[in-house]
């Protein structure tokens, strides 16, 4: 079989036609990612005054709590772009490192996440509570889906670059899920903005 012709003047996760056209393919999945998004944060607009009798925004967002998730999501980004920093200068072992940071900080996201979620059911605001708190929880957990999603897929990347070491496919996977956490925080941002922040100053 013929090996697959690199062009090595380019980043080693462009350098060959198949890692370019899997980028190229996976910008046009997050453009179905924004999408699904803008459709959750209408949805939660539309519904965000229908409270039914039960706690609003104000009643329910501690700020503390929100400032906590945000800074591990922000933090992660960085540390998610120094990992690909790392990879750009072919050192492996910077890779390793900053990814399994930017991994840890993704897991302790959810778990702030989880919490929040569970003092609220703990004071009575689940998702058939309202219409408000159905949009809510809709748009917040399936953020936090992808959060979880990403870091198991990240785990698994980390397991093959362990195996096969750093190539043009293996650098070309991190380069892709790099492009999802930072679409997954920029939602985050999103979300911290017009959410809580949005609810707080009605």
């Amino acid at each position: 079989m013929m090996s697959e012709h690199l062009d090595t003047s380019l980043p080693l996760e462009y350098q060959s036609e198949q890692s370019r056209l899997n980028i190229f393919g996976f910008w046009i999945f997050l453009g179905a990612e924004i999408a699904l998004f803008a459709t959750l944060f209408a949805t939660y607009f539309v519904l965000s005054g229908s409270t039914a009798g039960g706690p609003d925004q104000l009643d329910l967002f501690k700020i503390k709590d929100v400032m906590t998730e945000t800074i591990l999501l922000l933090v992660s980004s960085f540390t998610c772009g120094l990992a690909i920093f790392s990879m750009r200068n072919n050192n492996k072992k910077g890779l390793l490192l900053w990814f399994i940071i930017t991994l840890l900080l993704g897991a302790g996201f959810i778990y702030f996440e989880l919490h929040e979620f569970i003092d609220y059911v703990h004071e009575g605001a689940t998702i058939q509570t309202s219409g408000f708190l159905s949009g809510f929880f809709v748009l917040l957990g399936t953020h936090g889906l992808h959060v979880s999603m990403g870091i198991l897929w990240g785990i698994l990347l980390i397991i093959q670059l362990v195996k096969r070491g750093l190539t043009p496919v293996t650098s070309r996977k991190f380069f892709i899920i790099s492009l999802y956490w930072h679409f997954l925080d920029v939602v985050w941002i999103f979300i911290f903005t017009f959410v809580y922040l949005g609810g707080l100053i009605q």
